[in-house]
């Protein structure tokens, strides 16, 4: 069995996020045959996805939503963290079999990703984690960069007569979040005083990367399509709240960031 992801461990991760869905049921077939999500469950209309039981998608059925708009603050991308580098070999694998659209496919040094996009506009990163001692850190800012993947390299790490991809695996986890914000600045100001997250990349007025535990980023915060975005419009479909599980919490709470984004906290070991 894998381990957990070292991102997961840290004294503050992500949990698990939601996401207002104009046809939930569309969405949810789409996570479950593309990025290999299980149904755990439904409640009131919601659809709750995961793998091996740790759920880390919930779907909220609204019809009426006007589309998500990619100018606004909201989400960038959804970032699912494999266990393991064959792992990611094996969905690469199966996106090629199965003619997955891929708009990109990176290597950022701490990691390596493909990039796609859901029915309903809502950003996806499939990914795996090189190992935390071979990242480079300067100071207390981490070393990433977007490079060309090297695909051939990650599919051969599969081994000869593998069953393949079989859906997520047990210790996939929601990686990262990466939002979409008016101010980086702001973004990275809340951050640091509702979480007591480091600052671990910055690329100028436009992008900030924030973790706990000296992880390469939990969260991302972008203006590169929303810049001077103000607060979010309630009545849009795309993210609905993101769940972060912490080490120095007891009890549930929620919040939310500059933009309106709710952003709850849980209790708890990962």
């Amino acid at each position: 069995m894998s381990e957990l992801p070292f991102a997961a461990t840290t004294p503050v991760s992500v949990s698990r996020l939601g996401l207002k869905a104009r046809d939930a049921e569309s969405l949810a077939a789409y996570y479950r045959a593309v990025v290999g999500l299980q149904e755990l469950s439904r409640a009131d209309g919601a659809i709750t996805l995961g793998a091996a039981n740790r759920p880390l998608l919930v779907l909220e059925p609204d019809s009426s939503a006007k589309p998500d708009d990619p100018r606004s603050a909201g989400l960038f991308h959804t970032a699912f963290l494999l266990p393991s580098r064959a792992d990611l070999g094996r969905w690469i694998s199966h996106a090629a079999a199965n003619r997955i659209g891929i708009e990109g496919a990176s290597d950022h040094l701490v990691s390596e990703a493909l990039y796609l996009t859901d029915p309903e506009g809502n950003g996806i990163e499939i990914y795996a984690d090189r190992r935390p001692q071979d990242w480079k850190w300067n100071g207390d800012k981490i070393a990433m960069a977007t490079e060309r993947l090297n695909l051939p390299a990650v599919v051969g790490t599969v081994p000869a007569g593998d069953a393949g991809w079989q859906g997520a695996p047990e210790n996939t986890v929601v990686g990262h979040v990466h939002l979409r914000v008016g101010r980086p600045e702001d973004a990275e100001a809340w951050w640091h005083d509702q979480f007591g997250f480091d600052t671990v990349a910055k690329y100028g007025s436009q992008a900030v990367f924030l973790s706990s535990g000296h992880y390469h980023h939990h969260i991302g915060a972008n203006a590169w399509q929303s810049a001077g975005a103000g607060h979010r419009d309630p009545s849009r479909s795309g993210l609905a709240w993101v769940e972060m599980r912490s080490d120095n919490v007891k009890a549930e709470t929620s919040r939310e960031d500059p933009w309106g984004t709710v952003i709850r906290t849980v209790p708890g070991k990962a």
